[in-house]
């Protein structure tokens, strides 16, 4: 009964935002949307009664999704992507909307305004947004402040990046930059990100060479830092150059990978849109097949040894499923809720619980990298 109330009530909160909600949010500017949504989060999160509130829109819960990850307890394996809660703002209300853990930032060494506007577009045939913010944030020291001693109802990642500034640019200058964010969320969260991969910054992925990255790594290892450090690299990454980045990561302290970023390319069979942005990342759709492809690639030339989070182009439970299956034991999404609605999370895990007990499994790690093994 109770799985049955819960379909019925995502069914309708599908039918309102797609019919009404989204109709009206699309009309206008996306940044505008964004902040707006921002704004509206903090006061849910605010206090006790208006989470609850929400909880009881957009929860779901089942102990087949429930799994511990290099030490960390997910209620379910869907998370919010980096690139949404830029502020850490929205920690309070994030566990309501049905999210199992979250990824706040990315956060860099110094404030950063991003890249001059318009600096998101929608890519609506293709179900993809063109992304060009430009690592847009109020820096390590302020967000650091903000989030100390804070207790958080559900696992927090923190995704630290290199500024974007030309003042960072250089291996020395880039290693001392992501060293003063990694150090100022010491004992705060409960995994670190380190984006190497942010296609909209100046002086590009100097950290995707091996030779920097391991450089980098190597300061990171020095510091005291007891969270699992993973790295979150490109789509658009040769397999070479894939094989050269694990190759470092094996020498270093390094949980595993996100993969993947945005993709820079516009040469993709998904782009279904007219007059696309020549600068900026594509998020959603466009991404999903390059994102699957390499988790299935980490995941079998590294037989299982690092932790895979997903991320790129999931909209319902099949798509959260099919990067399960290839080898992520986690998966990210913000895109797919723009376009689907914020019911999104909640139908995702639902529908898990029935594929996985379709297949036989009792828990939804039993299915991963099932289809690469």
């Amino acid at each position: 009964m109770k799985e049955t109330i819960i379909a019925v009530r995502n069914k309708i909160l599908r039918v309102l935002y797609k019919g009404i909600v989204k109709k009206i949010f699309f009309c206008i500017d996306p940044e505008k949307i964004h902040d707006l949504m921002v704004l509206k989060g903090r006061f849910l999160g605010s206090n006790f009664l208006t989470r609850n509130l929400v909880s009881l829109f957009f929860s779901y819960s089942n102990k087949k999704l429930k799994q511990t990850i290099a030490g960390i307890n997910f209620s379910n394996p869907i998370g919010l992507a980096a690139g949404f809660d830029k502020n850490a703002e929205l920690t309070k209300i994030l566990p309501s909307v049905g999210f199992g853990f979250a990824e706040l930032g990315s956060i860099t060494g110094h404030p950063c305004q991003g890249n001059p506007k318009p600096r998101v577009w929608r890519l609506k045939k293709s179900q993809s947004l063109v992304i060009y913010y430009g690592l847009k944030n109020e820096g390590c020291e302020m967000i650091s402040k903000k989030l100390k001693g804070r207790k958080f109802k559900i696992p927090m990642g923190i995704s630290v990046a290199r500024t974007n500034s030309s003042d960072t640019v250089g291996v020395a200058e880039g290693i001392t930059d992501y060293l003063k964010a990694h150090r100022a969320f010491s004992g705060i969260g409960d995994y670190e990100t380190i984006n190497i991969s942010c296609p909209n910054a100046f002086g590009g992925e100097d950290f995707t060479d091996p030779n920097s990255l391991h450089k980098l790594l190597l300061q990171i290892d020095k510091t005291k830092n007891s969270k699992p450090v993973f790295l979150k690299i490109s789509p658009d990454l040769k397999n070479k150059e894939i094989d050269e980045i694990i190759k470092v990561a094996d020498k270093h302290k390094i949980a595993g990978f996100i993969c993947t970023n945005l993709t820079k390319s516009r040469d993709n069979k998904k782009i279904l849109d007219e007059n696309v942005p020549e600068k900026g990342g594509i998020s959603g759709k466009v991404v999903e097949d390059l994102a699957n492809e390499m988790i299935s690639y980490v995941y079998k030339k590294t037989q299982g040894k690092y932790i895979i989070i997903g991320c790129g182009g999931i909209s319902s439970a099949e798509d959260a499923y099919k990067k399960i299956k290839s080898g992520a034991s986690l998966v990210q999404l913000i895109t797919g809720a723009i376009f689907e609605g914020p019911q999104l999370m909640s139908e995702i895990n639902q529908g898990l619980v029935r594929l996985i007990e379709e297949d036989g499994y009792n828990n939804i790690s039993d299915a991963i990298g099932v289809d690469v093994k």
